[in-house]
């Protein structure tokens, strides 16, 4: 049985890895006709929702199926058509499924216009190329695996990285099971990108509470329970997109994503949720003003008024924790990906920590290895916190953080060494021993770091390692010189920040362009 379902696997990434190759040929055709990489995963976004979207209606077999799409705009009614008739009504189609504003359709094909101007061209992208493959009836999300497969073929090609698309799936994955989110939770992605986060969150629920939910908690988990917020209009189609295809809200219901900056506005009442999962940006200044109740000023091109933030700072990584730690509610959790420079920053960083550690349970920091992001040599690591009340007696709620590291002596690619879910199954089975956390047990990769610890430290620094590689010069030395030279420059970069947050302290700010 294993074998067989290892055969199936091996099979199902061949035949992505085949339409992968497939479709990424026929970007190169349709470059000529001046579409950017970007352009063609956005157009082939729509036909893709068309096709499947037809294709699960076909498949329903209950006794009301329900059309995400309204019949006269579906993928039948496209094919059905040829030649300069297909381009025109492609073209209808996407300004009348526009024209669905505030809802999971309107997010999908609002400002949606044909790139493809050349008829034969959209007809074989059409109907040879995406209108022979079943694609719903694939075992796993072979659609996730053509966008990631593609987006990364477009990093490689435009030098620019796919990062801001795609966190691994196997890091998603972990980071959804030992969270453990159930149908009460109210689920937010503030940066959700394609919202593998909250797929998987969704994906998580139904199975574990299959056939045990209320009626209520169906509703809930439909409408509304999971949410996420992003900044990039493409980037939130292909979210909405995603999240309708796998049975997350309706069609004609109010839409999931919500597109804009999740760090304009103060989260209140009942914008807070109670499990927030999510990979903020990386990038080391955001163009913003912030004012913070320190009464400090970071200025830059955009205000924000933030009086919930504490501590003043444009670090768009460090925002973004504050907005997280603002935006849960009391005795919720948050799951975090987060640069190592945001451990270590002095300035706002260490205010920002320090606020951490004493308002809220920061329990669990996972390290994690270079080679699993689109960006080479990024250093980053898993936040694992939960909100609590104010305590009477003024006490810190943390008492200690565990880490795992699972950073040294650890090294993946993105081609011939991916990072897999079963990699991270040692530190899966870790953390799910720590509940209660008090029944932890301390490993080789695994250990406790008592409050008093952390707080001698320097600045508070949560970057923490007392693993010795003994292969560090072996290993260094067969990394990619593009790898190694992309590490020195982060080093380099947060070494640069650490001095310019030193300088501000002193009075003597470090201008921006200096550092970036």
């Amino acid at each position: 049985m294993a074998v067989s379902a290892e055969r199936t696997t091996a099979s199902v990434h061949a035949e992505t890895k085949s339409l992968v190759a497939k479709l990424w040929n026929y970007c190169t055709v349709l470059r000529d006709d001046g579409l950017s990489t970007i352009d063609y995963v956005e157009q082939l976004s729509y036909l893709l929702f068309l096709k499947i979207a037809d294709e699960q209606y076909r498949n329903d077999l209950s006794d009301a199926p329900k059309r995400i799409v309204p019949e006269h705009l579906d993928w039948p009614s496209l094919i059905a058509k040829q030649g300069e008739e297909l381009e025109r009504h492609y073209r209808h189609v996407l300004i009348e499924l526009a024209k669905h504003p505030h809802t999971n359709l309107g997010t999908i094909f609002t400002k949606a216009q044909n790139k493809i101007t050349d008829p034969a061209k959209l007809q074989k992208l059409a109907v040879d190329l995406i209108g022979k493959q079943e694609w719903a009836a694939a075992g796993v999300d072979i659609k996730g695996d053509a966008y990631e497969g593609l987006l990364a073929k477009g990093a490689e090609d435009i030098k620019t990285g796919a990062g801001q698309y795609f966190t691994p799936r196997a890091l998603i994955e972990a980071m959804v099971e030992v969270t453990q989110p159930t149908p009460d939770d109210t689920i937010l992605d503030p940066a959700c990108g394609t919202g593998g986060f909250l797929i998987a969150a969704h994906g998580y629920i139904a199975r574990k509470y299959r056939g045990r939910m209320t009626k209520a908690q169906r509703e809930h988990l439909s409408n509304g329970a999971i949410r996420g917020i992003e900044l990039v209009p493409g980037t939130a189609r292909l979210a909405a997109m995603n999240m309708l295809l796998h049975g997350v809200g309706n069609s004609d219901g109010k839409s999931l994503i919500d597109v804009r900056d999740a760090l304009a506005n103060q989260p209140t009442g009942d914008e807070r949720v109670s499990l927030i999962l999510a990979n903020p940006p990386f990038g080391k200044k955001s163009s913003i003003t912030v004012y913070g109740t320190d009464g400090r000023m970071d200025k830059d091109d955009i205000a924000y008024d933030r009086s919930d933030f504490r501590s003043t700072t444009t670090n768009k990584q460090l925002n973004f924790l504050q907005h997280i730690m603002s935006a849960l509610k009391v005795d919720g959790r948050a799951a975090v990906v987060l640069p190592d420079n945001v451990l270590f920053e002095g300035g706002a960083g260490e205010a920002i920590r320090r606020r951490l550690l004493r308002e809220f349970d920061v329990h669990t920091l996972l390290r994690l290895p270079t080679g699993i992001f689109y960006a080479g040599g990024v250093k980053a690591n898993v936040l694992f916190f939960d909100k609590k009340p104010p305590r009477v007696d003024g006490q810190p709620w943390t008492s200690a953080l565990w880490v795992y590291d699972f950073r040294v002596g650890q090294h993946f690619t993105l081609k011939t060494k991916p990072l897999r879910r079963a990699h991270l199954d040692d530190f899966v089975s870790a953390y799910r021993q720590g509940d209660p956390r008090s029944e932890r047990i301390e490993t080789e990769r695994f250990r406790a770091f008592s409050l008093d610890e952390l707080l001698k430290r320097d600045k508070v620094n949560l970057n923490i390692s007392w693993l010795k590689d003994p292969a560090l010069d072996d290993t260094d030395s067969l990394l990619p010189p593009g790898v190694i030279a992309r590490e020195i420059v982060d080093e380099l970069q947060a070494a640069l920040e650490e001095f310019a947050a030193i300088a501000d302290v002193l009075g003597e700010p470090v201008p921006d362009e200096a550092i970036a």
